[in-house]
């Protein structure tokens, strides 16, 4: 990165912005966030037009009873004003209408059995002196000997009950045996009217939000990439220094190296007074990492934890050999790994596209491929154990890592101590790059006391390796470890901070074998989930087939229907709860157990250029 510093009127800094939001390569410092009132504001605009686009991209009444309905209605809307106010207006409209539906349709169901009335003519009775009373109860309730109490009417009979209404005179006494319940609002004809009003104004709403996602949604997207500039170059102006009474203001911004020529003729055209030098770490510059199209696929993965600071190494080439890794031996059964391919390819081919997935749908099939090879020497797919099954010849199960091997006179099954072996190598290959690009960033001298350690376990694993594969004689292999820990201990307790009191360095040097010594095992033990969360997949891969074997029998016949849902719902409950843990525990290996041994700090800020 190169570091740019500009000297202007405070009366140029707006049309300066602006050219910078054209050249799309300077990134200007300053804050993600709101500064004042105003920016606030634009904020809350640019949300609401992002969440207005997100309901018409995300609407579909393809499938509605009323399709045809709502497809008249949108050829014949025309919108006029603010689009992104009304897509929020409909919707919300459309949230109460569908609201009060359900309280008409309540209220029809609840004046149904009252039948069709003159309302006027009631309310007429009421005026001469009549009063009418309305009861609801149920069969056996009801006593037709009341009728000798008042006059008294039954109007219907239904679902066990029965509705009837009495009159008497206004002013008389009355009394009845049973309660009186309320008046009915409106005829059952009138309720089902408005409830046809209420829909008819529902299919109109719906014809406007169609209307607003065919014509209009892709200027309700250029004006949200508008609205998002102009609040980013007004949140670069609230950065600029002033001086000389506020005549005159500075920015600082960065860019990248290989831009400087274009950058200079540019800045020379504008006739703006600018200064150029190279970015050093204590800039604290924005990051943009630069890696090959296999290693991009993981970028948000490093994104997750946090960018490197600047001349701190990105972590995403190894991150993403690992990761892919670690999730295949996760997922451990290739033929989840075959699904996985393919519906990573049809998501990247836009054949099948599920919106939270719709940007790493290459990423899923290469996962997909990874676990299905890795899979495969596992020995499992679809939850059967491909070591044990007679169909597989025996050329491919003799490359099978399956069974127990003896260690230390103990039986271990093989997968488990591979998970081990690799997170050993992992750690060991954090510990190895920490020691080589801290002496990069800080000097040998400050960091010794990490060289210790890499030379205490890395070259004693392999002295220790190289003795029991019989290639060190015994006393070379001792010469060697006692030479090993002498310069360790030299190097970790003695020097790890030269020029610092000895007795000082000897007290960091304890604290650290304290840290190291209850640290790396847990580290090394928490490899283990890379062979226990493979071995439960496919014990609940193997559950669901066991299960549908005992439906199937011997003699299937309808037996195969629930045979095939067992599997089907089985497998698809299997492949979704292994795809979640497969993601999330390569990243605590990689986040806590790989990033804490290679020093990683990712406390850097992502490249973000000014542009339109």
């Amino acid at each position: 990165m190169s570091k740019y510093s500009f000297i202007l009127l405070s009366e140029e800094s707006e049309a300066f912005l602006e050219k910078l939001q054209e050249l799309g390569v300077v990134d200007i410092t300053r804050s993600t966030k709101p500064v004042d009132e105003q920016s606030s504001a634009k904020l809350e605009k640019i949300l609401k037009i992002r969440q207005a686009i997100s309901m018409l991209e995300s609407l579909d009444y393809s499938k509605d009873a009323d399709y045809e309905a709502i497809r008249k209605a949108a050829d014949a809307t025309t919108i006029e004003g603010c689009k992104m106010q009304n897509t929020l207006r409909g919707k919300a409209r459309i949230d109460e209408l569908n609201a009060a539906i359900a309280t008409a349709q309540k209220s029809l169901k609840q004046v149904s059995p009252w039948g069709e009335y003159d309302k006027a003519s009631v309310d007429a009775l009421s005026e001469k002196g009549i009063a009418i009373h309305y009861y609801c109860v149920s069969d056996k309730k009801f006593d037709q000997s009341w009728e000798s109490i008042c006059p008294l009417e039954v109007i219907s009979r239904e679902g066990g009950n029965v509705w009837f209404v009495t009159v008497s005179k206004v002013g008389e006494p009355y009394e009845f045996p049973v309660s009186e319940c309320s008046a009915p609002e409106l005829s059952a004809g009138q309720a089902k009217a408005k409830i046809q009003e209420l829909e008819q104004e529902v299919i109109s709403e719906k014809g406007k939000l169609v209307c607003l996602k065919e014509k209009h949604l892709p200027h309700m997207r250029e004006g949200l990439a508008n609205k998002t500039a102009d609040l980013d170059r007004y949140l670069a102006a609230n950065v600029a220094t002033e001086a000389a009474e506020g005549y005159i203001c500075t920015y600082e911004g960065f860019a990248p190296t290989e831009e400087n020529e274009n950058l200079t003729k540019a800045f020379d055209e504008m006739g703006v007074i600018y200064f150029s030098e190279d970015a050093k770490e204590e800039d604290n510059p924005p990051i943009k990492l630069k890696n090959n199209k296999f290693n991009q696929m993981f970028e948000s993965l490093t994104g997750m934890y946090g960018m490197p600071v600047y001349g701190e190494w990105d972590p995403t080439p190894i991150l993403g050999i690992f990761f892919m890794l670690f999730f295949a031996m996760c997922m451990g059964d290739a033929g989840y790994g075959v699904i996985l391919l393919i519906y990573g390819i049809l998501q990247e081919k836009k054949i099948v596209n599920i919106g939270m997935f719709s940007s790493i749908g290459k990423l899923i099939a290469v996962l997909g491929a990874a676990t299905a090879i890795v899979g495969f020497f596992l020995g499992t797919a679809f939850g059967i154990n491909l070591a044990e099954a007679a169909w597989v010849p025996d050329a491919l199960k003799s490359v099978m890592l399956s069974g127990d091997v003896e260690v230390a006179g103990s039986s271990y099954s093989l997968q488990m101590i591979l998970a081990i072996c690799i997170g050993v190598f992992h750690l060991c290959l954090a510990m190895t790059i920490k020691a080589v690009l801290y002496t990069q960033r800080f000097g040998f001298k400050e960091t010794i006391s990490a060289w210790g350690w890499l030379l205490l376990i890395v070259g004693g694993l392999i002295v220790a390796i190289l003795a029991m594969v019989g290639f060190l004689p015994a006393g070379v292999t001792k010469i060697l470890l006692i030479g090993i820990g002498a310069v360790s201990a030299l190097a970790i307790y003695i020097f790890n901070k030269p020029g610092r009191n000895p007795l000082i360095n000897i007290g960091a040097g304890l604290w650290d074998t304290y840290n190291m010594a209850t640290g790396i095992l847990g580290d090394v033990l928490s490899y283990i989930r890379l062979y226990a969360l493979g071995l439960a997949g496919g014990m609940l891969g193997g559950a669901f087939n066991n299960l549908g074997g005992m439906i199937l029998g011997d003699h299937p016949t309808w037996h195969w229907l629930p045979y095939v849902i067992i599997l089907f719902l089985g497998h698809t409950l299997n492949l979704l709860m292994s795809s979640l843990g497969a993601f999330v525990h390569p990243l605590r290996l990689t986040f806590v157990e790989y990033f804490k041994n290679s020093g990683y700090e990712g406390k850097g800020s992502e490249y973000n250029p000014l542009k339109k």
